[in-house]
């Protein structure tokens, strides 16, 4: 029996469907750090199972000093990647300048967290009709997230996904906390796909199996996980990125879930 949430929008992401009755994965690195690393990277986990590929090409980060990316040439590098895996790829948009430039190399534009209240951007990324998956700001209120996408609707463009990854909140023992009660909230209010990115949502690799069970338990669209072939090596957030082992194990627990449900 399909719960009532199956019953939203789907937003496709190239051939890809994002919502619905069959939650996908979408998983890679959290920074691209070489032309060898996506393309490896793309390689591994489409034999391993994926459906989404993700890799950061421009890097806000808090510190001025941390590794910010490679920019468009890791764009580039993401296209490439996705030629040679057959995978749609998502990565995140920066600024107005970057959409025009990058809307032939990407399938689907990523807002950030930071980028969340950023109105021209939103407006600027809704004009090229491509999916949209906009993270909710870390101390974003839930109808202050929903808004944030009236603006990218506003321009005509519904490809629209909302990607919970945790908000701002007095714990410590934890990157985020993840708002997985306002993440089904949305999309029961929406309909529009919802997916849940625990790698940002926690910041700790060994939480993030534990948190896709319980996003498949609620219904929701899609896990978006932070992998490395070497996580502790990682050039940014390796507390949060899992291993190709640790994400096999995940991948057929997605896969048997899909199998298994109705």
């Amino acid at each position: 029996m399909k719960d009532k949430l199956s019953k939203g929008k789907i937003v496709k992401i190239k051939e890809v469907k994002v919502g619905g009755n069959k939650p996908i994965i979408i998983a890679g690195p959290c920074s691209i750090e070489s032309r060898e690393h996506i393309v490896d990277e793309a390689l591994s986990l489409k034999e391993i199972g994926v459906d989404i590929l993700r890799g950061g090409a421009f890097k806000p980060r808090t510190s001025p000093f941390d590794f910010q990316g490679l920019g468009f040439e890791a764009v580039k590098y993401l296209k490439e990647a996705s030629e040679k895996s057959n995978l749609p790829i998502v990565t995140e948009v920066l600024s107005e300048e970057h959409v025009e430039k990058m809307k032939d190399y990407v399938d689907a534009f990523q807002i950030g967290s930071r980028n969340m209240y950023n109105y021209a951007l939103l407006k600027k990324v809704g004009k090229t009709m491509k999916p949209i998956i906009l993270k909710r700001g870390f101390s974003a209120t839930i109808r202050e997230w929903e808004m944030a996408a009236k603006y990218i609707e506003a321009e005509g463009n519904e490809n629209i996904i909302f990607c919970e990854r945790g908000i701002r909140t007095f714990e410590t023992e934890l990157r985020n906390t993840l708002d997985l009660a306002g993440a089904y909230l949305l999309k029961e209010k929406t309909g529009y796909p919802v997916i849940v990115d625990p790698s940002h949502g926690t910041g700790k690799r060994e939480l993030i199996f534990p948190m896709v069970k319980a996003v498949l338990a609620l219904g929701l669209d899609a896990v978006m996980i932070e992998v490395h072939p070497n996580p502790d090596e990682a050039m940014s957030d390796a507390a949060q990125t899992i291993d190709y082992k640790t994400y096999e194990k995940i991948a057929k627990y997605v896969g048997e879930f899909n199998e298994n449900r109705i």
